[in-house]
């Protein structure tokens, strides 16, 4: 074999397009189709968010209008608009901004002059308009290219910065913006910024409460006493209790960036309020006991942050300033002093808190037994566990972690069977179960270890102590298209939502579509998810196609499966909306016949009669 040649004609030097779109992980994290809120269409319209935010918090422009209307997204604000001459250079010169001058934008999120210009890069319509002291400047561009560049112009709008794009269906093929995840971004940009109104699509989102809304918004049941809401200098925090959810629930955020993977400054928060709690009740009680149930939000503000990759989901290890305290001292000193006065008002609140602790660690103890045991068991398991086929690496492998895992839970061997002779061995795995799951509602966390499915699903994730060991970034319930299979995947969420409310609620699990008929003849084979898509795929292929349904996952050939879980894998985001609480949901799917449920069944129940008119029709 020759050896490749290592000159200076192997040397490249790209220009600044080029390499993001060569490598736009680097600069927005992983593609995807828009299933995913971390997908990086998401990340494209923060970026751009992100300025119009700063621009706020400058104290230029209360309103940002966002629309997004077939793919094409446009954020307006009403701060103090780009300067005029310098359109094109701050969208489309690499380490061009004003950021860099710690007075003009002293703790703002985007430090490094990539982010707006990663946008113009990735997609294929890019517009950039400036108005300032009654002049306009409109830019055009065509993946970093300029297409148009306007002369400046009189205008009689009002000042501040429209950015409209489209994302490049060369990067991003096929990939769609769900309304669910483009709000909760917009939410939390309102929660953070009291004070700012924001129109989304004709909507309008605006708190007065800050991280208190946050908080009373994403409440998944009863809580144990009112949200403790504090506010200081760069910090604000709220938390409580959950009545009956297991394990901590917390939303981070950092100048407004939502730290979906912690980061220091949770970490100093979640030890800073153990440490607190032992200080007031003068007892050295167990931090698990502490935190059990906590559902908390903090957000601090600090200059020049140092997140772990461009996509600013983790805050590293760093000083509030150049000579200020550690975020650990900065947070831990703020928490010993403001919640510790708090319970020292509230004598109720804190009598509640105990009573929650001492609860929790008697729940511990007659659980510690029984855990041994199970962990034991899900250890020697693992070592010949012949429902799960794991795969070579994970999701906790990268610091970043921008490397995708899957684990797919299907039904029975035959399923499993397909799936594991198709995946891809290094970041597919597959858990097979052994039939209908039980059902969790209502029951404790002591039936996760006593159930060995679910305690060795449980293993298999490493969610026990925390959703920061997650093995896999994907949790992909795949089940047959049938009544059986629709029942299995509500009997996991269930476990899921019990139990692990937060694998949900921070978009990990997802319903994996397969198809449901082959329609092909000698020269062409179209796979289908719908009728609708039968009868398009019939029309295309001509006269007598030979027409497959398919029933289940197992009827489907490992050939046929590498379709449905590689590139083109379809899969549907489980989204908890906001019509009710968890408890609420399960209580009515999971609980006792109630006589509501029996109506709705009774009311929407269609005969087979019905449904062949239907498709009659």
């Amino acid at each position: 074999m020759a050896e490749a040649k290592y000159n200076e004609d192997s040397i490249k030097s790209l220009d600044w397009k080029e390499h993001i779109r060569l490598r736009p992980g680097m600069y927005i994290g992983k593609l995807g189709d828009g299933s995913s809120q971390d997908d990086g269409i998401y990340v494209m319209l923060k970026e751009v968010m992100d300025n119009s935010i700063d621009e706020f918090v400058m104290g230029a422009g209360k309103q940002i209008d966002i629309t997004i209307n077939n793919g094409e997204v446009t954020v307006r604000d009403y701060g103090r608009g780009i300067p005029l001459g310098k359109v094109v250079d701050v969208v489309s010169k690499i380490n061009t901004g004003a950021k860099y001058d710690s007075e003009a934008f002293k703790k703002s999120v985007g430090l490094n002059g990539v982010g707006t210009k990663a946008v113009n890069a990735l997609a294929s319509y890019f517009k950039v308009s400036s108005v300032r002291e009654g002049k306009m400047k409109t830019v055009e561009f065509c993946r970093g290219e300029i297409t148009k560049d306007s002369k400046l112009a009189d205008s009689k709008e009002p000042a501040g910065t429209l950015v409209s794009f489209i994302p490049d269906d060369r990067i991003f093929p096929k990939c769609q913006y769900l309304n669910e995840y483009v709000e909760r971004m917009v939410r939390n940009y309102a929660y953070l910024n009291t004070g700012l109104t924001l129109h989304f699509n004709g909507t309008i989102y605006k708190s007065e409460n800050g991280l208190k809304d946050l908080l009373q918004e994403n409440l998944s049941g009863e809580i144990l006493y009112p949200i403790i809401h504090l506010r200081g200098h760069d910090i604000e925090l709220a938390l409580t209790h959950s009545f009956a959810q297991y394990g901590e629930e917390y939303y981070s955020f950092v100048n407004g960036q939502h730290t979906t993977q912690g980061g220091t400054h949770q970490a100093a928060f979640r030890e800073a309020v153990v440490k607190t709690v032992r200080e007031f009740y003068k007892k050295d009680f167990e931090a698990v006991d502490v935190r059990t149930s906590i559902i908390a939000a903090i957000s601090i503000k600090v200059q020049e942050p140092i997140f772990e990759s461009q996509t600013k989901t983790k805050l590293g290890s760093q000083d509030i300033g150049p000579s200020g305290p550690s975020i650990k001292t900065f947070i831990g000193d703020f928490i010993k002093m403001q919640l510790d006065n708090y319970l020292h008002k509230n004598t109720e609140v804190a009598q509640i808190l105990l009573t929650k602790i001492t609860q929790s660690e008697r729940e511990r103890k007659e659980l510690s037994g029984i855990q041994k045991l199970a962990r034991d068991r899900a250890k020697k398991s693992s070592l010949h566990n012949k429902k799960l086929r794991d795969c070579r690496q994970h999701y906790t492998d990268k610091a970043d972690r921008r490397l995708e895992t899957t684990l797919f839970i299907c039904e029975g061997d035959s399923a499993s069977g397909s799936l594991t002779k198709t995946r891809d061995v290094n970041t597919q795995a597959v858990f097979s179960l052994k039939g209908k799951p039980l059902n969790a509602f209502g029951l404790t966390k002591k039936i996760v270890y006593e159930n060995e499915e679910f305690n060795l699903l449980q293993a298999a994730l490493d969610i026990e102590e925390s959703l920061e060991n997650l093995r896999y970034n994907n949790v992909v319930l795949a089940t047959d298209a049938d009544v059986d299979g629709m029942h299995i995947r509500l009997l996991l969420l269930t476990f899921f939502l019990q139990f692990f409310p937060d694998l949900v609620k921070n978009g990990h699990v997802y319903i994996l579509q397969t198809p449901l008929f082959r329609v092909r003849n000698k020269k062409e084979t179209i796979y289908c998810y719908s009728d609708e898509e039968r009868q398009r795929a019939i029309a295309k292929v001509g006269a007598k196609p030979e027409i497959t349904r398919f029933k289940g996952l197992g009827e489907i050939s490992p050939d046929e499966f590498k379709h449905f879980i590689g590139k083109d894998i379809r899969l549907d985001p489980v989204i908890i909306g906001k019509e009710g609480s968890i408890g609420e949901i399960l209580s009515y799917y999971m609980g006792k016949n109630t006589q509501e449920r029996q109506d709705f069944i009774i009311d929407n129940l269609k005969i087979e009669k019905d449904l062949v008119e239907e498709a009659e029709v």
